[in-house]
């Protein structure tokens, strides 16, 4: 699985929102847009995409935790620099290796300056079963 992060903040400059950081404009917001397109459906040919999708604004977020036995909600937004998960895409491919050259391409996506340089992706296996304890 690789996963990418965004903050509220960057979700609210790629909408042109007044962020204390420079908004996205018209194109690079399209410029990512093709990027990610042709960076899926290259994915799509080689076989190798399972799945993929983005995630809405963290505002739209609901932390569900438990305390003293009892749950809780918590309603987003969060602090405007927390990351949380933007999109994910599920590969299979011949090995971990492969999957972390496919999201080093991540890399290449056009994004303004300010944020091009502190983007990154996790890549993780998904567990086939249950981890054995004992």
């Amino acid at each position: 699985m690789i996963l990418s992060y965004g903050s509220q903040q960057d979700y609210d400059g790629m909408s042109g929102k007044d962020t204390g950081r420079p908004a996205w404009t018209a194109d690079e917001v399209a410029a990512m847009v093709e990027f990610m397109t042709e960076f899926n459906k290259g994915l799509e040919e080689s076989g190798e995409l399972v799945e993929t999708r983005g995630l809405v604004d963290p505002v739209h977020t609901r932390r569900i935790g438990s305390k003293g036995g009892a749950p809780f909600v918590t309603d987003g937004p969060y602090a405007e620099t927390q990351e949380v998960l933007a999109g994910y895409w599920i590969v299979e491919c011949e090995s971990f290796d492969r999957a972390t050259e496919i999201a080093a391409e991540l890399g290449k996506c056009p994004a303004p300056a300010h944020l091009a340089d502190i983007a990154y992706a996790d890549v993780r296996p998904i567990a086939e079963a249950p981890p054995e304890f004992g």
